[in-house]
């Protein structure tokens, strides 16, 4: 089949397919935008680098890279380190008012670093900014001062705490995205369920419909007549029945 016959099938049947995305996107979207409850992010920084002692060391002037480099590999452990329960459960202990147990802080609790940095952030997200911000600032101050007793090596400094006062915003939701999948899926349904409505439909109504069926071509055609055309014939042909009575009568 033809990209014009497949348009033709498309077309006849578009409505169904537009109504199955308004039913699907509709609701959708009023359940996303305000049924969903709001969700607000909080984070601190860390940066990870030697203690006083060992610092940063001057070299004819230059830093010492093998030990910039050495912190960098360290929060590929520091992050692993965070997400554990040896972390969470201290958290748990020092911050009884979060009422958070040590597993629903690893949960509500991510870690993500710039590459080739020596910096580390500890995020939160929650329906509630200023419990973000105590929960990012509880995990950090527990992280920094359990570090030397793990690592026997005091390298980490919190960069700046999350405010628990400021006025956030809301992170972006899903809503956008639910919707675009709500109508794609919609749309590839209706456009299935639009083809298997013509693969069902038998009923014959062009000519390549007749000629498909009989193998024979089409020799010649009866045309519709439109019903005010023929009502219009039938009543011209009753008057000139008329005109032809009267002139018989008049002979």
């Amino acid at each position: 089949m033809e990209l014009k016959g497949y348009w033709a099938i498309i077309r006849k049947r578009l409505w169904l397919i537009l109504m199955l995305m308004i039913v699907s996107g509709v609701p959708t979207g009023i359940y996303s935008y305000t049924m969903t409850e709001q969700l607000y992010t909080a984070s601190s920084k860390i940066i990870v680098n030697q203690n006083e002692n060992r610092s940063l060391s001057l070299e004819n002037g230059r830093l010492d890279i093998a030990t910039i480099n050495s912190d960098i590999q360290l929060i590929k452990t520091y992050k692993e380190i965070i997400m554990t329960p040896r972390i969470m459960n201290v958290v748990v202990e020092q911050y009884p008012q979060l009422h958070l147990t040590a597993n629903e802080l690893i949960h509500k609790i991510g870690v993500s670093s710039v590459n080739d940095t020596q910096v580390m952030s500890i995020y939160s997200i929650d329906n509630s900014y200023s419990r973000a911000a105590n929960i990012v600032n509880a995990v950090s101050t527990v992280f920094q001062n359990e570090i030397p007793k793990l690592m026997k090596i005091d390298n980490v400094s919190i960069l700046n705490a999350a405010d628990p006062q400021a006025n956030a915003a809301p992170i972006a939701t899903n809503a956008n995205f639910n919707i675009m999948i709500s109508l794609v899926l919609s749309f590839m349904v209706g456009l299935g369920l639009v083809f298997l409505l013509d693969y069902l439909d038998d009923t014959v109504r062009t000519e390549g419909d007749v000629a498909g069926i009989i193998g024979f071509p089409v020799m010649a055609t009866v045309p519709r007549v439109n019903a005010k055309r023929k009502n219009k014939n039938k009543r011209d042909n009753n008057t000139s029945l008329r005109r032809g009575t009267d002139v018989t009568l008049n002979a």
